[in-house]
């Protein structure tokens, strides 16, 4: 994945690990997560959905169901279907937004695409007979097929758009959950999956003067092509603009292209830069589209999850930067952990030695490629994969505001100001990202309150219990997706499979079995959590402490001793994916207790 001729292969492992730690220090912040606004109250406008017609009404629902899924997006789509596969057809889906789409549905910032192989991202290629038109698909490409699950599978019947959950409570006498909405909708239902994805809730940085700001501003979440003009034939209404962009991440690598090439002039201001490698991208073979045989689909995805685990495989099917990233093959020839670890090390110095090397050799002024070079571990931030994000710095309308790690003075009523300096700009872009470390109940937009009307967010004060990471005690027929005690994964989307597999399962067995509760034993969740502390102890994740403050690493803030228990399952992802396999494989329920009438019968440990 080297794209220079430059050397890369001498440097100072010492060097680096100072230059790695001075980097970060530069950037530690006391606020830690604090230091972000929520989309509410006074920045509320921020989170409007631009996407629809405003003043939408439709009947309140009342009624009963088996199963109340929150959240359309891939999780619960897939969720819906496999419990449909499975027999049951009594569901509700909760969606905020307009439409399916999840994280989808609202990205739609120009430039937007996924940056895991199209192949083996977007789920159901089989099942609905579409192969996507290129190796990494475009948001639209996305969005429609999306579109088309809902289609196929029926799924629009049962869906409740524009809505959100107000309020969940756990009624003990009827063993259902009671959820209210913003659109006073009223649900009892025996079985909740809350499917709500780990990046729906955007949030903006809390920059001093924020709220006076008198020119456009947009979240890329809220992308306002009223305002740009786009999406297609460019985003020709920024031609006398004067627009800012806050953020350097994914979304920002994408989308600054598209700026670049269409505002009068365009200002970066960048707290820490992204490590940025090839994205190469093309379009779909038809030969190869041809050669692809029954079962194609999971093969390709289990071999590309195997490989970014750390697992030796005979072959890279994907063969991208996520498999270039993750090659173990030299800290297998080590003799002990430890040096594994040195040369895993190694290995990670001489690959983000190539990333500084690409930018070395792409941006022409010396300057603005020393501040986009990238100074810490290929996984403490998202590795980004793009090949335009470099070259715009090269044009003369656009200048790269680096702060140096300490992120942006303040903003006025006219610009930005970064060292003493107002930039002025008629249009502020935040790409700011989503919430993704922050406490889970406010992720979700509301609290659950199980048996005897104790708050979700109270029980998980002092860290959290479950099974799976899916069920917790005290909160009956809830099954939860979140990275919390479960599986995680470059590929997200298998996980989220692989957990709506499991939910149907277990929603079907209870069902099928006449089951009117389950929920965890105390035993159970126990011997979950020791099995994930087992594999936290035998060396950190990407993401650790020690990593350049963002999103993976609690924004650079040791959480409290508690928070450990927020932690994945950790190490690799077919070891938990093979796990709940086997767990349905018994078909026992195991560590889940059980009521089918008065009295609960417990089936023993996980």
């Amino acid at each position: 994945m080297n794209a220079t001729k430059k050397d890369v292969t001498s440097f100072s492992p010492e060097a680096l690990r100072e230059k790695y730690r001075l980097e970060r220090e530069k950037r530690l912040r006391p606020d830690g997560n604090a230091q972000y606004r929520d989309l509410s109250g006074l920045y509320a406008d921020f989170d409007k959905d631009p996407y629809v017609e405003p003043g939408f009404t439709r009947p309140v629902v009342i009624e009963t169901i088996d199963v109340l899924i929150v959240g359309g997006g891939f999780g619960g789509m897939l969720s819906a279907v496999r419990l449909r596969q499975s027999g049951v057809h009594s569901i509700r889906i909760v969606e905020k937004g307009g439409d399916f789409g999840g994280t989808w549905y609202w990205n739609r910032y120009p430039g937007a695409a996924c940056d895991v192989e199209s192949y083996i991202y977007l789920p159901l290629l089989e099942e609905t007979g579409y192969i996507p038109t290129e190796k990494y698909a475009k948001a639209p490409e996305i969005f429609a097929h999306c579109q088309r699950i809902g289609r196929q599978f029926d799924l629009y019947k049962s869906a409740l758009f524009q809505t959100q959950v107000e309020q969940m409570d756990w009624d003990e006498n009827a063993r259902r959950w009671n959820i209210t909405t913003n659109r006073g909708d009223k649900l009892a239902a025996r079985f909740v999956i809350i499917a709500g994805g780990v990046m729906h809730k955007a949030k903006l940085p809390g920059i001093p003067g924020i709220e006076t700001f008198k020119g456009h501003s947009f979240h890329t979440s809220r992308w306002d092509y009223a305002y740009t003009g786009g999406p297609t034939g460019g985003l020709h209404k920024l031609a006398d603009k004067r627009v800012g962009i806050i953020g350097t991440g994914a979304t920002a690598v994408q989308a600054i292209p598209h700026l670049g090439a269409s505002a009068k002039q365009l200002y970066v201001f960048q707290r820490t830069p992204s490590g940025v490698g090839v994205r190469n991208n093309r379009p779909t073979d038809e030969s190869w589209v041809k050669t692809l045989q029954p079962g194609w689909q999971e093969a390709r995805i289990r071999n590309f999850t195997a490989l970014v685990s750390g697992r030796e495989q005979d072959v890279d099917l994907v063969r991208d930067g996520w498999t270039y990233i993750f090659d173990d093959t030299a800290s297998r020839r080590a003799r002990s952990p430890e040096e594994a670890a040195e040369l895993r090390q190694l290995a990670d110095f001489r690959k983000m030695e190539e990333i500084r090397a690409r930018v070395e050799a792409i941006v022409k002024d010396p300057v603005t490629a020393e501040a986009l070079k990238p100074y810490y571990n290929q996984m403490c931030k998202r590795p980004c994969f793009h090949d335009e994000y470099l070259d715009t710095f090269n044009r003369p309308n656009v200048q790269l505001v680096d702060t140096e790690g300490k992120g942006v003075e303040r903003i006025t009523p006219t610009g930005v100001v970064v060292k003493g300096r107002e930039y002025e700009v008629d249009c502020l872009v935040y790409a700011s990202g989503f919430e993704v470390s922050s406490e889970y109940t406010r992720r979700l937009g509301f609290d659950i309150r199980g048996r005897g009307g104790k708050s979700l967010r109270d029980s998980w004060a002092n860290g959290p219990a479950t099974l799976h990471g899916m069920h917790s005690r005290g909160y009956p027929n809830l099954l939860m997706f979140s990275p919390t005690q479960s599986g995680w994964a470059i590929n997200f989307v298998h996980i989220l499979s692989e957990q709506a597999q499991h939910a149907a399962y277990i929603i079907e067995r209870c069902l099928k079995r006449g089951v009117e509760m389950i929920e965890p034993t105390e035993q159970a969740q126990e011997q979950w959590w020791g099995e994930i502390f087992t594999r936290l102890q035998k060396g950190a994740t990407f993401g650790g402490v020690d990593c350049t403050p963002g999103y993976l690493n609690n924004e650079g803030v040791r959480p409290p001793p508690s928070a450990i228990r927020f932690a994945p399952f950790g190490g690799d992802t077919l070891e938990f994916i093979d796990v709940l396999r086997s767990w349905r494989k018994g078909d026992e329920l195991a560590g889940l207790e059980l009521t089918t009438g008065a009295a609960p019968l417990a089936t023993g440990t996980a």
